[in-house]
């Protein structure tokens, strides 16, 4: 019989924590990796797993999810964030998929809400992402933030969405994008790429433009508009920061 296991890296997701895994009850396996969380996320996690790994680092999100990868057991991994949900036809469209399938992995597409609004347009527009993949034919790659997977072999589609509230309020918005920011300047500093204050400007803009005009971001409304500022404050202060790290590279 075909086995599924689930890994899910956390860190401070109490919140976030007990919906995702209830999604997952009908997996085989559940691995969860915390980062030193302080808000109990690990206590909740052990409601619904008892294979929760406690890492005293943070190694960035690719090298903490293989991490994941290594501990399961299922022939099928599926891969979640704390603040994602498996829809309940998604669940039943995984079970049949991973019978008899060609394919090394699949594309899932993903339904994102912005402070409680579903977001149909702009730059979250026919978002999808690969995270149901076989165990020993896919790795993610060691990037500090937004690691994809790498797959050995053919790539299917599914239908059915998962569920993503990334933003459930303003201020975890605010929060997410300084820390998102943060990370990501870091990692485009050590690959060597500069800033200043006129790209950090330049690309926020194209950010807004791109998001809220191009792909038609103000058909959703207030949120639509909301979503676009986002999206340009975390491209502003991402290269913003990357100047200031430029620079203190220099001295």
């Amino acid at each position: 019989m075909t086995k599924l296991s689930v890994i899910v890296v956390t860190k401070n997701e109490a919140h976030n924590i007990k919906d995702c895994l209830r999604s997952v009850a009908f997996a085989d396996e559940i691995i969860v990796f915390d980062s030193g969380s302080t808000d109990g996320t690990p206590d909740i996690c052990r409601q619904f797993t008892d294979k929760v790994f406690i890492t005293p680092d943070w190694p960035g999100d690719g090298p903490q999810k293989n991490r994941a990868i290594l501990k399961a057991s299922g022939e099928w991994i599926l891969c979640l964030d704390a603040d994602e949900r498996v829809s309940q036809e998604l669940a039943e469209e995984i079970q049949k998929s991973i019978i008899l399938t060609p394919y090394s992995a699949f594309n899932i597409p993903y339904q994102s809400t912005y402070c409680g609004k579903a977001i149909r347009f702009g730059d979250w527009r026919g978002e999808s992402h690969i995270r149901l993949f076989l165990r020993t034919q896919a790795k993610f790659t060691e990037d500090i933030v937004h690691c994809h997977l790498q797959i050995d072999g053919n790539v299917g589609e599914l239908e059915n969405i998962i569920i993503h509230h990334p933003f459930h309020h303003l201020g975890a918005m605010i929060h997410k994008m300084n820390d998102y920011s943060n990370q990501s300047a870091k990692a485009l500093f050590a690959k060597g790429k500069k800033s200043s204050l006129t790209k950090a400007l330049s690309r926020s803009l194209w950010s807004f433009l791109r998001g809220y005009i191009l792909k038609l971001g103000f058909l959703d409304g207030r949120e639509g508009f909301l979503l676009a500022v986002s999206n340009a404050q975390g491209t502003y202060y991402r290269y913003l920061k990357l100047m200031y790290l430029t620079e203190q590279g220099q001295h």
